[in-house]
């Protein structure tokens, strides 16, 4: 039974959860408003209000006489109509692909950054990618602990696909960037040829604004520069 904090928006939350997670994929139906209501024990507003929310970030889409399918299951449907960096550079001809270096266990308090609000145990991740073979980005992703991490360097979904699974959905992210002077192992790492890096800081929220992921990032713009495309 959900709570009666938030209700339509619990509700919405957890189909989406369930349409990552391929309870629901792309091509079913959604059970009727009927059977929510029932498995949800709320009203049949709620319900409707719920589904339009899904509606609108392009998940589901309703048709009169056939009930409610699924259309999408991509994590980033609501959030922008930008095209990401990668795509852009594949779209060029680019052959972008990425590296797993390191994956530890943090605690959150023994970091100088700010990780408590993703909890007292972090996942630290850290990716470099390779543009046409060359050093081009490293990332360094502080997530929730999740033990069974091992899916992630397994498969090739996203890492935002990967947290949808685990029940980590986001709402909302904020990017801020800078140019900072790289250190000695950053400029080994990504083999640079000037001292300076275009930095990155990625925060990604919940639907209740809570902190799940906290990402840097390190591009060597002088390889490419950094680019965003958005539909319009």
């Amino acid at each position: 039974m959900i709570g009666k904090k938030v209700l339509y928006l619990e509700v919405a939350n957890t189909l989406k959860t369930d349409i990552l997670k391929e309870v629901y994929p792309v091509g079913s139906l959604i059970p009727t408003e009927n059977e929510l209501e029932v498995a949800f024990s709320v009203s049949k507003i709620t319900i409707r209000k719920a589904v339009e929310i899904l509606v609108q970030e392009g998940y589901l889409e309703k048709k009169s006489g056939i009930g409610t399918t699924v259309i999408s299951n991509r994590p980033f449907n609501k959030l922008s109509k930008a095209v990401s960096f990668s795509t852009i550079l594949e779209n060029d001809g680019l052959d972008i692909r990425k590296e797993f270096l390191t994956i530890e266990e943090i605690n959150a308090t023994e970091t100088r950054l700010n990780l408590e609000q993703i909890g007292s145990k972090v996942l630290k991740l850290t990716r470099l990618y390779y543009l046409d073979e060359k050093p081009f980005i490293l990332f360094e992703h502080y997530l929730p602990w999740i033990s069974d991490y091992s899916s992630i360097l397994r498969d090739e979904a996203s890492l935002y696909s990967w947290l949808s699974h685990h029940g980590y959905v986001i709402n909302n992210i904020k990017d801020d960037f800078d140019i900072v002077e790289a250190s000695k192992e950053l400029q080994e790492k990504l083999q640079l040829t000037t001292p300076y890096v275009l930095r990155r800081h990625r925060y990604s929220y919940s639907r209740h604004q809570e902190l799940i992921e906290y990402s840097i990032g390190y591009y060597d713009v002088k390889k490419h520069a950094y680019s965003i495309e958005y539909e319009v």
